[in-house]
């Protein structure tokens, strides 16, 4: 199937993980994709990727906490395929640090990543869906770290909330245009953002008791949410999130 073929999607953090496995995603149905983040190296192995599997892929250097880089990436992105159906917000960082030691610094930079970026990626998107007619889709990338706390990852669980409020405001905000706005939220995941924390053989453990099926996730299982919110199937869909994280959210056990 090629569902997304002559539509063009940007995705942000798309270098490596979760934002990787969409774009390839995308390419394997044969959109084109942007693939925005800093890592310039593995970026392009992702765009080169999209576009072995028949999509078309170009690597744009982003830094999304960068409103001058973010309105570049859209330009450029005009400039290359000429108009923007589907955003999908994935750049993000999680610095694990205890909350008595969170310097100012890294809550600043971890809520511009991670909040900012989001915000400053989607108004500029659906500036430019607006005055081309575009009705389209913008997904972002949460986490059930938005509805539960950790002791390491205040400024993330913080940020993470805040994407769920911001996409609901988009979706009032933006429906009169047909644009919708909704979220994924992953559970465990296994990616290089919590590589380190999950080498700990207790807390896998602990995560694959509480998860009902499967365990820990791999970037390919959110794959299939997001293409859903992207697709037509998906058009009465707005201001929704959708959990994806094998069941540990309900699982008190």
């Amino acid at each position: 199937m090629r569902r997304f073929e002559n539509k063009v999607v940007i995705v942000t953090g798309a270098a490596r993980g979760i934002g990787k496995a969409i774009a390839e995603g995308f390419g394997r149905e044969g959109a084109s994709v942007v693939v925005a983040d800093i890592r310039q190296e593995e970026g392009k192995n992702t765009a080169q990727r999209v576009t072995e599997l028949g999509g078309r892929g170009l690597f744009v250097k982003t830094d999304t906490s960068s409103q001058k880089d973010v309105l570049d990436m859209v330009q450029k992105t005009l400039e290359t395929f000429g108009h923007i159906d589907i955003l999908v917000n994935d750049a993000g960082i999680c610095p694990f640090e205890d909350f008595l030691n969170i310097s100012e610094e890294l809550w600043d930079r971890v809520l511009a990543v991670n909040l900012k970026g989001y915000f400053l990626c989607s108004q500029a998107v659906a500036r430019v869906m607006i005055e081309k007619g575009i009705k389209g889709k913008i997904i972002h990338i949460g986490s059930i770290s938005s509805m539960v706390g950790g002791a390491q990852q205040a400024h993330y669980c913080a940020s993470k909330a805040g994407i769920n409020m911001l996409s609901a405001c988009m979706a009032i905000s933006l429906g009169a245009y047909g644009i919708t706005s909704n979220c994924v939220l992953p559970g465990p995941i296994l990616t290089d953002i919590n590589r380190q924390d999950l080498s700990n053989p207790e807390k896998v453990a602990y995560f694959k008791k509480r998860t009902p099926i499967k365990g820990i996730g791999d970037p390919e299982d959110i794959v299939g949410p997001v293409l859903f919110f992207a697709s037509e199937e998906a058009s009465y869909c707005t201001g929704a999130t959708l959990v994806a994280d094998g069941g540990i959210l309900i699982n008190f056990q």
